[in-house]
């Protein structure tokens, strides 16, 4: 992709194929295969970050964020929300759970040793309607760690509805580095408390390609049954409402 010099992309309409897959970028490609096809771009997105960002301070429990548990078809798994570094990015995703968005929904888009994806589609591989596209927070100095749930998006900077997808291993070519659309991050919002061993379990399921943006779907379907808020809790003990 040639480099982009704005700063700022403005909306336009998705086409189907987009609705669909909320593209994340390809997995990185090995050191040595990168030297050997010296892609600029590939060259600039996995650079090391030189200066040192700090990693959010343990609330987990604490009652300081919202924690969500997401039910799926092979087991389930607990999240923390940031909502201190992505208020908008967390905002919305409640919003798609409070209304139900979720439920019936399925992990669409599974790469091992990259990530799974999800939150998009029903059963059935049809986009379900979303509300307008919220802002990029990626610039919130949150890193693409094995673990972290993160915003999916097409390239266009600020085009997140709902999809989202969960980190199978660190991937820091998916990192903040600058307000160019090509170094543009993506948002990390969260965190896997528990279930991770879920994670795994999803991202082993055999896949097949379902044609132009159905790419690496699980052969049978992993179904997000719902997604749901849990009651605030302070010390193992359900906060005073």
């Amino acid at each position: 992709m040639p480099p982009e010099t704005v700063t700022e992309e403005t909306p336009r309409k998705e086409t189907q194929s987009e609705k669909i897959q909320q593209e994340t970028p390809k997995p990185a490609k090995p050191a040595a295969a990168e030297e050997q096809v010296a892609e600029p771009d590939t060259e600039l997105i996995t650079q090391p970050i030189r200066q040192t960002i700090a990693e959010p301070k343990k609330k987990t429990d604490s009652g300081l964020n919202p924690v969500v548990l997401i039910k799926t078809s092979m087991g389930d798994i607990k999240v923390e929300l940031f909502a201190d570094k992505a208020p908008i990015t967390v905002k919305n995703f409640l919003t798609y759970t409070k209304n139900g968005f979720y439920k019936n929904t399925i992990f669409h888009r599974v790469i091992n040793n990259f990530m799974i994806q999800g939150g998009g589609l029903d059963t059935a591989f049809r986009p379900k309607q979303t509300s307008k596209p919220i802002k990029n927070e990626a610039f919130n100095g949150l890193r693409n760690k094995r673990g972290t749930i993160v915003m999916a998006r097409t390239r266009y900077v600020d085009s997140a509805t709902s999809q989202f997808f969960i980190n199978l291993k660190d991937n820091p070519f998916l990192d903040h580095k600058g307000q160019a659309a090509h170094l543009f991050g993506y948002c990390v919002f969260g965190k896997v408390i528990n279930g991770m061993d879920v994670v795994d379990k999803i991202a082993h399921k055999k896949t097949v390609s379902r044609g132009r943006g159905l790419e690496n779907t699980p052969l049978k379907s992993v179904v997000i049954k719902d997604i749901v808020l849990l009651p605030p809790v302070v010390c193992g003990k359900k906060k005073p409402e």
